[in-house]
Formats: structure tokens, sequence, C-alpha cells
């Protein structure tokens, strides 16, 4: 419905179950304006020291090799209603999106589509793939990443086409049939009435689908956020505690999204509105931080081209979700805490979207 406001989670899946990461606020140091003299008796103050050492742009963690980081970042589209569970892969990712489905059910309102990011590791396959949206614009353009998806009605691939120095979209399981680049699994192929369905049954492998194209090679240009390199530098020291996160999807809380912090590993386990969050392998969904970004959200056409209308972010909204500096984190030394980021603002194309 027009005007009505939803809240979009941000899942950052940093690293294995049971290590910790603070993202946020890194120390910077001003530049110099003249040179300045401590008053007679006062002793000068330390200049601060700006951490210079590489780290992964993504995660914010220390980065050994920076060879290993010159690769570029794939973004695979994953469908999360109930009937297309179980998932692979995420628990590889970097960073996942929540973001709304796009598809309305009788009450007007929608489920969530996940958007993993990949890129200090790259699984061997991640799945089931769906179709791009237009929000993945904005939240994908800062890193120049690959787009792994089963296409897009025509004028959202237009759109999504306009951004091309940014984004490399066009590389979809159609288009990259015979290099390797997806996979079917026959297991999760289905027939509704007659007609065979391949929606749940599409996989993307990252390693292969970046082997697609010559752009983006050097990685991610900038960090997509900045990230604390000490204890006293995280952003949510002086945030509220929260020891679980609600994130309500449809009205009368009726399709939550939770995080709830678990302290044997320091991390927040995710469930879904039917129970925990558990990929194929059996691996319960866990994040060391959560960032809830809370915008306004239509369906509207907002680029030319064929096909119906998406559900779209305004883009006062985009622009601060793509580039927020604010991230929840945990920390040993305090409890879990954080913070909420708030702004006004396929086998053929139609089996799987």
């Amino acid at each position: 419905m027009d005007g009505v406001s939803r809240r979009t989670a941000l899942l950052g899946m940093l690293a294995a179950a049971g290590s910790g990461l603070a993202a946020c606020t890194a120390p910077v140091t001003a530049p110099s304006t003249g040179s300045t003299s401590a008053a007679p008796g006062v002793p000068a103050s330390p200049t601060p020291t700006l951490d210079t050492r590489p780290r992964w742009p993504l995660t914010g963690k220390l980065l050994k090799d920076e060879s290993a980081a010159k690769h570029a970042a794939v973004a695979v589209k994953v469908p999360d209603n109930r009937n297309e569970h179980p998932q692979v892969g995420l628990d590889k990712a970097d960073i996942v999106f929540v973001q709304l489905d796009g598809y309305r059910d009788a009450a007007g309102y929608s489920g969530t589509r996940l958007m993993p990011l990949f890129h200090s590791r790259m699984p061997n396959d991640v799945g089931p793939v769906r179709s791009i949206r237009p929000v993945d614009v904005p939240l994908l353009s800062p890193v120049h990443a690959v787009i792994g998806n089963t296409g897009a009605t025509g004028w959202v691939l237009n759109y999504v086409e306009a951004f091309s120095d940014d984004l490399v979209s066009e590389l979809s399981y159609m288009a990259t049939k015979g290099t390797g680049s997806y996979s079917i699994d026959p297991t999760r192929v289905r027939t509704y009435q007659g007609v065979t369905y391949f929606d749940r049954a599409v996989v993307c492998h990252p390693k292969v689908l970046a082997r697609q194209t010559t752009k983006f090679r050097k990685g991610p240009p900038v960090s997509y956020f900045p990230f604390a390199t000490a204890a006293d530098e995280v952003s949510t020291a002086s945030g509220k505690r929260a020891r679980t996160v609600g994130v309500p999807w449809k009205p009368g809380d009726t399709y939550n999204m939770t995080y709830t912090y678990n302290a044997g590993s320091g991390r927040y386990l995710r469930s879904m509105p039917w129970g925990s969050h558990v990929l194929r392998n059996g691996t319960r969904i866990a994040t060391d931080n959560v960032l809830v970004i809370r915008a306004k959200q239509r369906y509207a056409k907002i680029f030319s081209g064929s096909g119906v209308r998406s559900r779209c972010t305004r883009s006062s909204t985009l622009r601060e979700a793509s580039t927020t500096s604010t991230a929840g984190s945990t920390s040993p030394a305090r409890g879990p805490r954080v913070r909420r980021q708030t702004s006004s603002a396929s086998p053929s194309p139609t089996a799987a979207r």
C-alpha cells in the first residue's frame, strides 16, 4: 500500500559462529589547520593514531594478504518465504540484507526476500535464487557487486542496467547457461497443475559467477561501514541493552523477524515467524550485528520498460540505507546493544521470479 511504513532489517553475517566483530565508527584524525602549542605547564594531548592496517571491506576483519581481497563481491537474491526454505550458503555471507519480497498477500502486504553479500568467503552453493528488486541498486552500488539472479521484469532490468558502472546485473541464470555459474537442484523442482516450476531449484555458484566478468576485480572500492578498532570506539557503547530485537513486517505483529542474543556465542540468533531460521545443512542463522532501518515504502514503477509496479523505497531513504555508518555491535564487556537508524524517507522468465 502507498505510504505504509515498514522496517527493513540489515542482517550482518560477519564471521563464523562464535567469533565477534565490532562494526562501528573508526577513529578519525582531523586535518591540521596550523601550528598550535600547549599552554605553559600543561602537557600536550597525544595525537590520535589512525589505524591503517588493511581490512576486509565488508567485515572490518584484519586482512593478512591484500591480494586475497582482489576479486568482485557477489550478491545473490534468495527467497525467504516459508515454502522456499531451507536455504543454502547464507552462513558464509559478510552481510545479509533483508528486504520486502514484492509479492502482496491477500491483505496487501509482502513477506521478505534476502540478499546475502559475499566477499571474504565465497561459498560453492547459494540458493534458491530469485529475481532482482529496485532497492538492490542503492544497497549494492557502494560495493561494486555482481548480482546472482533469475532476471526481473522489464523496467526493473532497465533501471538496474542504468547503473552498470556500479553493478553487474546481466549475469542471470538464463544469460549464463553453460558456464557453470548456476545449476538446478532436482530435489527442489516442483510441479503444480501440470506446470513444472524451478523457482525453488536454481542454485548460484558465486566463485564461478564472478569469473564471468572482468569488472570489479579489485574488490569493493570502500568499506561498507566504518569499523571500530578498539572496544572504546564501539558506537553502541551508549546504546540501550537489547537481548531481543523484533522487526515487524506486517500489521499487528503478525509476521515478525526476531534476533535473540545468545550469551554463549555472543551473537544474535535469527528466527522466522514460524520458528528458528535453519539452513539446509542444519546451521542456525546467527549474526554479530543487527542494523534496523525504518523506511517508508510503496508500490511504484520508477523507470521505463515493461512490467507492473514493484515495491520501492523512497529515494531519500535508499541513500541513507546504503551509506549509513552505524551498526549494532556486541562487546563482551558491555553485553549486547542495538541502535536503530530511522529515515523519512530461471528456466523460464516467469517460473523463477
